[in-house]
């Protein structure tokens, strides 16, 4: 019920439509059980007494009766087609929404795959069982109910058959129903594991291809896709269990009601007539068809019942990073500040991938970041937009807690150029607005020239406005570096993040871009996360990362002569290049 709940709260403007839709189908049920009962009383009344005033008045009944039904059952449809989609509009719409609140920590608790799948195979679920609940779970229970009156006004021992054989249907039903539960709930399971190997193929084919892993990537798909198979199939062959049993019902009942009606008919025993009899059959078909409607539903259900719990998963989910009572909502300088910061992606202490950090730098400096693979650069620099937060000690920017600030003030004066670069599909200008939405022609010429972007663009059919394909795929590497950064320029933030943003470029556009930015915004806080010592060389100050401890810090200068893992690493780059030259 708790999950139900949670499903309903985004019906919200389609309350209406959702009362409306089972207000048309009683409508709809009350003129399909009428006309039996009128077909009875023709057959007897009329055509046994050679009436036709009789019969043509009752067949006109019958005709209004058809027809109402119609507009009944059309009404009940639309608008249960309007609630059931806006429904999955609203819930696709707040669980978006919910997701853009998640922290980064959040988000690794959930693959991309598997919110994909519940952003739309489980909404899907929940729209076609909510659309069947709202019409056919209606439709079929007052069916029943209509029907059985009916038939109990025809013939109360007949009714009793019928009576009998509804709790023999139900119990089969939830038997069947409660084992394909646990199969539909491991299938969506492997549902997110195939969009998973699609996912990562479609976004690494040019790895694949370049490593001609094509037929293990088949592999991959193959055994997912057969794993699939398997589940659907084991469910089904429990679900279609359904419709023979429910033809086997519905036989039993009608032979065995033939056999006692037919006698009753001719040895007068009882009040039962030739029209009763025929619009008992009609109701028993209308009963068990509608019992049979219900386990449909039910099946619909148990899919949608796993569907619900993985959305309302997502729903539960708190962001662990959240604004308090009375945030700071402005940061007044670019300043920032590590004291005795330790993180870990995993509860313990023993799991921490940066340990005791300390370190603080003035408005304006440039900060160099040196360290190699796995020693959690790119995590300390993620700690100062509160992409997460410290497990231990503080972050302050400003002066003040990062924890103190608004999310949104804090992020928008915190500049970042990711390791992973992104471009969105549409223009070079529409991703570059990014930075800034209100920038002009101007600003984006400038920071283009800076991040050494305007070059390229310049010889691009439609310049700025050429269009980028998705994921940046009709620019090179360094093209899509150049652009990420002056997308960060034209922010204007007090705070400016480079992640080993430049590694794409050659040493002397790197050199260019390293010069620009040095006169512009030069009150803004540069951060240089960087592979090259050539990229940092010039910094204010650098900062040596080691397994997630600080080795040192000072200048270049300093650092070749006090620190060994600096220097072995200046070494190696200046023989490198030596090699290079030769």
């Amino acid at each position: 019920m708790d999950v139900i709940k949670k499903i309903l709260k985004s019906v919200r403007e389609y309350k209406a439509a959702s009362i409306l839709a089972p207000l048309f189908v009683i409508g709809e049920v009350f003129m399909e059980t009428v006309i039996p009962l009128l077909m009875a009383k023709m057959i007897d009344d009329g055509f046994s007494a050679g009436d036709m005033h009789y019969i043509v008045k009752t067949g006109g009944v019958m005709l209004v009766c058809a027809i109402a039904g119609l507009f009944f059952g059309v009404m009940s449809g639309r608008y249960a087609a309007i609630a059931s989609a806006g429904l999955a509009k609203n819930l696709r719409q707040d669980m978006y929404n919910h997701i853009q609140d998640f922290s980064f920590r959040n988000i690794d608790h959930f693959s991309t795959a598997s919110l994909v799948t519940r952003l739309t195979t489980d909404i899907t679920n929940v729209q076609n069982a909510y659309q069947m609940i709202i019409r056919m779970l209606v439709r079929a229970p007052v069916m029943m109910v209509f029907s059985f009156v009916m038939a109990m006004i025809i013939n109360v021992k007949l009714s009793m058959i019928i009576l009998l054989a509804i709790p023999i249907l139900g119990a089969f039903i939830v038997i069947i129903s409660v084992q394909a539960h646990g199969i539909f709930r491991k299938l969506f399971i492997i549902y997110d594991r195939m969009n998973t190997v699609v996912q990562e193929n479609l976004l690494g084919i040019r790895t694949v291809k370049a490593y001609v892993r094509e037929q293990r990537e088949i592999d991959k798909f193959t055994e997912t896709s057969s794993e699939s198979k398997r589940l659907s199939i084991e469910a089904e062959k429990r679900l279609i269990l359904n419709m023979p049993f429910m033809s086997l019902l519905t036989a039993a009942c009608t032979v065995l009601i033939s056999l006692l009606g037919a006698n009753m008919i001719i040895k007068g025993t009882g009040s039962l007539t030739t029209g009763g009899l025929m619009s008992l059959f009609t109701y028993i078909i209308q009963i068990l068809s509608s019992l049979m409607m219900v386990s449909m539903i039910v099946i619909q259900c148990v899919m949608a019942k796993a569907s619900a719990d993985r959305i309302v998963e997502v729903m539960d989910e708190k962001s662990d990073l959240a604004d308090n009572d009375h945030p700071v909502m402005e940061v007044p300088d670019g300043s920032i500040e590590f004291d005795h910061v330790s993180f870990g992606y995993f509860p313990g202490k023993d799991k921490y991938v940066l340990n005791d950090i300390n370190f603080s730098i003035k408005p304006g400096e440039v900060v160099g970041i040196i360290g190699g693979t796995g020693s959690s650069k790119s995590t300390l620099v993620s700690l100062i937009p509160r992409l997460y937060d410290a497990a231990e000690g503080s972050v302050k920017v400003g002066g003040v807690d990062v924890r103190n600030y608004d999310i949104k003030t804090l992020r928008d004066q915190v500049s970042m150029v990711l390791q992973k670069n992104e471009l969105f599909s549409g223009t070079i200008k529409e991703n570059l607005k990014w930075g800034n939405e209100n920038a002009t022609d101007e600003q984006i010429l400038e920071a283009c020239k800076i991040s050494q972007a305007d070059e390229f663009v310049q010889t691009m059919p439609d310049k700025y406005d050429t269009h980028i394909e998705q994921g940046g795929r009709n620019v090179s590497g360094g093209q899509k570096q150049r652009l990420c950064i002056a997308r960060a320029l034209l922010k204007q933030p007090k705070i400016l993040i480079l992640d080993d943003s430049t590694s794409a470029v050659d040493m002397a556009t790197d050199a260019l871009i390293q010069e620009g930015m040095k006169n512009y915004l030069p009150q803004t806080t540069k951060i240089v996360i960087a592979q090259r010592i050539a990229s940092v060389e010039h910094a204010d100050k650098i900062i040596v990362l080691d397994q997630g401890r600080i080795s040192g810090i000072g200048t270049n200068e300093e650092l070749l002569k006090n620190n060994e893992i600096y220097r072995e690493v200046a070494q190696s780059q200046r023989k490198g290049g030596e090699g290079d030259e030769q």
